[in-house]
């Protein structure tokens, strides 16, 4: 069980720390401020959550794995092939941040989820719920300020309503079916609501360019 919550969390890190590093290179960042996005974006959602539960120094601080994790895959993602690859293509840079940034919204709702059950004895599910959420896109959230963007929390389609679906599944699920699966339950209802949130989104937006399209035809066909 330790071995898998340690990749489990692993992976959310590499994903959380590469979407924040895509980020910052979009934007212009050096390579300390590539750094230090990705590493905000991977390991600030567990420093607000560690915080609030009275958990000091928060996990980040006490075993830097996750940190130096977060540091390479952030410098992996500065290289000039890497920065070439993701940047030449607008839609393989919006499928890698949908799925980088869905992956890590997953697992660390999830994660936020079973510290509240090892911290609180008999945790309510409003606090399993809030803090979860609040794991998985607090990160997102400081990375998106410091980048100078509007959070995807408040603008983006699907975003903080995946993390608390998942929330509710990891909580409600822990105790009838066990911590692994509601886990894995949790952060593939994230992921999966995040994804189809954007098919149905490219499809509308497809649709309606479409309408646009027949309505110039016949505007100037009429005229």
């Amino acid at each position: 069980m330790e071995t898998f919550l340690f990749l489990f969390e692993m992976l959310g890190t590499i994903a959380f720390a590469a979407s924040g590093a895509v980020l910052g290179v979009r934007k212009g960042l050096d390579v300390f401020g590539v750094c230090f996005l990705g590493l905000t974006t991977a390991c600030g959602g567990g420093m607000v959550r560690d915080v609030l539960l009275g958990n000091t120094p928060p996990a980040a601080f006490q075993n830097p794995t996750a940190s130096a994790v977060a540091v390479v895959t952030s410098l992996i993602m500065f290289l000039s092939g890497v920065r070439h690859l993701l940047m030449g293509n607008q839609r393989r840079y919006d499928l890698f941040m949908l799925l980088m940034d869905s992956a890590g919204l997953g697992i660390f709702t999830v994660m936020g989820v079973r510290v509240v059950w090892n911290c609180v004895e008999a945790p309510s599910l409003y606090l399993l719920v809030f803090v979860g959420v609040l794991t998985g896109v607090g990160g997102g959230l400081l990375r998106d300020v410091m980048a100078g963007d509007m959070p995807y929390i408040f603008v983006k389609h699907i975003y903080a309503c995946a993390s608390l679906v998942g929330a509710v599944i990891c909580g409600v699920l822990r105790q009838p079916a066990g911590e692994m699966t509601a886990m894995l339950a949790g952060a593939a209802a994230v992921f999966a609501i995040r994804c189809l949130s954007h098919v149905c989104r490219e499809r509308s937006y497809s649709t309606q360019h479409n309408k646009c399209s027949c309505d110039t035809k016949l505007f100037h066909y009429f005229i």
